[in-house]
């Protein structure tokens, strides 16, 4: 991987908490198609899945827009600790 990530430099990794998993891009995507596409959806056979994920993606990629952060990568991991903070004080709580 760091041999691949040489040959790359525009590459860059970004590690997400796994707690935060709205911060990965694939993940709020397939949250998007979940909720607009899939949740409620009735399919017969695995093609008709097929082709209604297929239609989805393919709408999605007529007008494509970049995701565009309002907040610095800090901030946002700063929020995730406080949230996790208070859950797990919560938790314990619960369990006293």
């Amino acid at each position: 991987m760091q041999e691949w990530l040489a040959k790359h430099p525009r590459i860059t990794m970004h590690f997400t908490p796994t707690s935060a998993s709205w911060l990965n891009m694939v993940e709020r995507f397939f949250r998007d198609i979940t909720t607009d596409q899939l949740r409620r959806g009735v399919f017969t056979s695995v093609p008709e899945l097929i082709a209604t994920i297929d239609a989805y993606i393919a709408h999605h990629n007529k007008n494509p827009k970049p995701f565009i952060w309002t907040k610095c990568a800090r901030d946002i991991l700063q929020k995730v600790i406080r949230a996790n903070d208070r859950l797990s004080s919560k938790q314990n709580a619960t369990l006293h």
